[in-house]
């Protein structure tokens, strides 16, 4: 087998993700009639990358053969999407909706900094455990669990950040901070498994090798599993920290563009 050959063959085309990516950019259309076409695209790209990620050869290599193939997917579904769904909700929608006590006091709950930070980082590295993550491998419905605790504290984590009603966000520079704190969670895992000596995931030690990709992986491209585990680190910690790094970049520079608060006239001139 070439890579062209496993390209253009390893696609799976889930039903319930090809639905459900549907009806997401169905409804969204329906409720926000996309008025603001920058926000439509910002949400249309987010759901985009999430069907890439979950039918694309992304999801064959990493549930069956490379833990990197796995990370570039988490990538994709936990620090890429999430934040393209938070940009793509116009401020009226969010006002309205807040407008109902229960969503109101929910929002503020998962809203609070310290409470989304907890949950996208705990999250990150809950699933990173070696027993979890191999039960992941093992056991479909724990896998769609998996994604969908990814895309939803995702969305949660970048929320303080990106959301459009400025009460509900953070300042420029304290979401600047904030994203330096949850940069580290991510930074830390991906630099341990990047300079890890000993495979921890035995799912990807003897993968079934069902679509005869093995050869490919291990001959041609050199990915024995320690190797493409000190590659999915790397993607963690340089990839990851690259993106917080442009978020960051952002936030300076809505700092940067933020009017100066007018002063008061010394001499009590009108």
């Amino acid at each position: 087998m070439t890579g062209w050959e496993l390209f253009t063959s390893a696609w799976e085309w889930h039903p319930s993700v090809c639905v459900g990516c549907v009806l997401l950019l169905v409804l969204y259309a329906w409720v926000t009639r996309c008025r603001e076409k920058i926000l439509a695209v910002f949400f249309a790209a987010g759901v985009a990358l999430m069907f890439l990620a979950l039918v694309s050869p992304l999801d064959v290599l990493g549930d069956d053969y490379l833990f990197s193939a796995h990370m570039l997917q988490h990538i994709l579904l936990n620090m890429v999407a999430p934040p393209l769904f938070v940009l793509g909700v116009p401020a009226w929608l969010l006002q309205r909706l807040l407008q109902r006590p229960p969503v109101s006091a929910l929002e503020r709950a998962l809203g609070h900094p310290a409470v989304a930070w907890s949950l996208g980082s705990g999250t990150l590295l809950l699933w990173h455990v070696p027993a979890l993550f191999d039960a992941t491998l093992e056991n479909e419905n724990i896998h769609i669990f998996e994604h969908l605790t990814f895309l939803v504290t995702g969305t949660i984590l970048w929320w303080p950040v990106f959301a459009r009603i400025e009460t509900r966000r953070l300042a420029p520079m304290l979401s600047a901070l904030y994203l330096l704190l949850a940069s580290v969670p991510n930074a830390l895992l991906g630099i341990y498994l990047t300079f890890c000596r000993t495979p921890l995931y035995v799912g990807y030690l003897h993968p079934s090798d069902e679509h005869g990709a093995l050869a490919l992986i291990r001959d041609r491209w050199g990915l024995d599993p320690l190797t493409d585990q000190q590659l999915g680190g790397a993607f963690m910690w340089v990839l990851g920290s690259a993106i917080y790094l442009w978020a960051i970049l952002v936030m300076v520079v809505r700092w940067y563009r933020q009017p100066e608060p007018e002063t008061a006239d010394p001499r009590g001139a009108p």
